[in-house]
This record gives C-alpha cells, structure tokens and sequence, in this order.
C-alpha cells in the first residue's frame, strides 16, 4: 500500500509544478512585454502627419512720412516704433475709479486695449490711489500730476476727488500723447510721462 500511495503523489506534484510553471509564464510575459500580441506588426502602427502650413509674409514700405494708419492698428515705422507688451486689464468692478476711468476711455472713442494700456500706467504710477505723493518730485494723485495743482482745472476737488483726477489724467494723456499706449510707451522708455 505505501507502494501504491507514492504513485499517487507524483501526479499532484506534477500539476502542481504545471501549475507553477504557467502562472510564472504569464507574469514574466506580462513583466517582460505587457503589449506582446497587441501590435503584431508594423502594419497595424497608426501614424500622424501634421499639416502643411502656410506662412504669409508681412512687408511694411514707408509712405512718405514716419507712420501711417491701417484699419484700428497704428503701425509705426524708424524712431517713432517702440515695442509694447499689456496684458488685458480685468473688467472692472461697478462704482469703482477704474470703471469711471473706463466710461472715459470708451468717450473718447479708445478701445479696451487702451484702457489696458492706462490701467498698468497709474498702477505703475500710483496703484490708483488718489492721495499717492512722490516725495521727490511732488507729484499727486492717481496720475501723478506735476504740479499737482494743474489738476484743479479738471476740477476743485482735485486733491481728494479720485474721478477729477482721472478726468485730467486722460485729458493729460490725449493731449500730450494721443493715447494710454503711447503714454505708457513713453513711460517704459523714460520712466515718466
């Protein structure tokens, strides 16, 4: 009988290690190339080809003067051209200075571009505070007026009136430079304006 019951073991043992065998075969073909089978050959690679894309070239020829205009752009050619980064201003809260200073911008005929342009200006400036003063040079308010007293043409209550003052400030700007742009322009060349 003991005879007997060895004959019997030998098959557990045998599946057993088939058993092993085939488990380990799976792990190590999984281990070894997880996507063995899923791309049997080449043929079945999907392939991208990108557009052809065109460029156009942009040429700028002098008409006679030093600039000229096109469309809404103001191009600017020799002394005159400066480069210029602004990010787009946030829309400004209601009631708030910059949304006053944004009814004037759109009154005289600007568009949101500039009044970005006026918005990192008196953040520069002043950071829009009405009562900001410049202990070197005396310049006031939120578009830093020197003198501070030609503000009063704007109004009486230029001192503490942050609406007068930025009634003069685009006054200021439009006469002086003919835009918060080109202020602003001005203004990253000099470190005035």
């Amino acid at each position: 009988m003991a005879k007997h019951a060895k004959r019997r073991a030998r098959p557990r043992r045998h599946l057993f290690a088939l058993g092993y065998f085939f488990a380990a075969s799976l792990v190590m073909v999984s281990a070894v190339d997880p996507y063995s089978g899923t791309m049997a050959s080449a043929n079945t690679v999907q392939t991208y080809e990108e557009p052809i894309v065109e460029y156009q070239t942009l040429r700028l020829l002098p008409l006679g003067g030093a600039s000229f205009v096109r469309g809404d752009f103001e191009v600017l050619t020799g002394e005159d051209a400066r480069p210029i980064t602004v990010r787009r201003a946030p829309m400004p809260e209601p009631g708030t200075v910059k949304a006053f200073a944004l009814v004037q911008v759109e009154e005289r005929g600007w568009d949101y571009n500039q009044f970005s342009c006026l918005v990192k200006l008196w953040e520069r400036e002043s950071n829009w505070r009405w009562n900001a003063t410049n202990k070197s040079s005396g310049a006031y308010g939120i578009p830093q007026s020197l003198p501070a007293s030609k503000m009063a043409k704007a109004g009486a209550d230029w001192r503490t009136n942050p609406e007068t003052q930025v009634r003069w400030g685009i006054g200021y700007i439009d006469g002086r430079y003919g835009s918060p742009c080109a202020a602003l322009v001005h203004s990253d060349e000099y470190n005035w304006y």
